[in-house]
């Protein structure tokens, strides 16, 4: 790993949100970070339930796309693959992102495809016609398609591509096609429930895209906490994207029913630390040797 200053994560003590204000691109957010802030702090604040290890929400690799726009890491391709090889190393589930240029998904397919594994593949919110085809793209190493469905508003692709949000009707579409589990991420507005209600997706992602859209204020903790239990009567899994950043952040998760938790920056800064063996080491940060094991759940899917 190179250490010549030129990444642009700051290496906190604390991943929270106060390193990078305002730097997007790069590892902050929109709104002087604020959401990125809440989504960290808030977790305190709302009720845990003391959990066995086994009985923690599984952890899994967020999707990042953008490399060396917003992590300053040397190359583009090398980051999926750098980044694949440190998830496994660690038993983590993986997915994988969207971005402009295709590139970046072709390059995240392309890191699953040489370990033979499976990830969630997470599509950016195009017109159908271009979903349909990245999900043609993705099949082969798909475990699960989502689309992303706040990144329409995301301000790094601003005026790069032509975005949108979708309807219920877009995204039944896009799910019949795709014949696979399929997942709507970025719910975070009450209109979002209308989405997921009408649609009844195998996965629900609550995610503000770690603070990096437009979006209402607030954070993944405060809406899982007021929508968590509407959400899981209709969808399948409910699933939690946003600062989880302690062993009690899991826990509060899986007393709102949350089965997996989504992790994103503090797994790339282990990678930029310590290589292969950063996720592994930020995992038992996490929750302990013994926890690693337990969250990283089933080992990938291989074909």
């Amino acid at each position: 790993m190179r250490d010549d200053g030129s990444y642009k994560c700051h290496f906190c003590d604390e991943c929270d949100g106060h390193g990078c204000v305002g730097e997007l691109p790069g590892m902050g957010g929109v709104y002087g970070n604020d959401n990125f802030i809440r989504n960290c702090a808030d977790w305190a604040e709302y009720p845990r339930a003391p959990r066995d290890d086994s009985e923690l929400p599984a952890v899994r690799l967020a999707p990042l796309t953008g490399a060396m726009q917003n992590v300053g890491y040397r190359e583009e391709r090398a980051f999926y693959h750098d980044l694949a090889d440190s998830a496994l190393a660690a038993g983590v589930r993986l997915s994988i992102g969207d971005g402009a240029p295709d590139e970046k998904l072709r390059f995240g397919i392309e890191a699953l495809a040489a370990r033979n594994v499976r990830g969630a593949v997470f599509i950016k919110p195009y017109p159908n016609e271009r979903v349909l085809e990245r999900v043609e793209w993705a099949r082969p190493v798909a475990e699960i398609v989502g689309v992303d469905i706040d990144s329409y508003a995301i301000v790094t692709m601003r005026n790069q591509v032509n975005l949108q949000r979708k309807t219920a009707a877009d995204l039944n579409e896009i799910r019949r096609h795709a014949a696979l589990p399929f997942a709507i991420k970025g719910i975070f507005r009450e209109s979002d429930l209308d989405l997921v209600r009408e649609v009844r997706p195998d996965v629900a992602v609550i995610s503000n895209h770690g603070g990096r859209v437009e979006t209402d204020r607030g954070s993944t903790a405060a809406f899982l906490a007021a929508h968590g239990r509407e959400l899981r009567n209709h969808c399948g899994e409910l699933w939690v994207d946003g600062g989880v950043r302690r062993r009690s952040d899991l826990e509060t998760a899986a007393f709102y029913g949350v089965s997996e938790v989504m992790v994103g920056r503090p797994f790339v800064t282990a990678l930029l630390r310590h290589g292969r063996g950063g996720i592994a080491r930020a995992l038992a940060a996490l929750v302990g040797s013994a926890g690693a094991r337990a969250v990283a759940g089933s080992v990938p899917e291989r074909f």
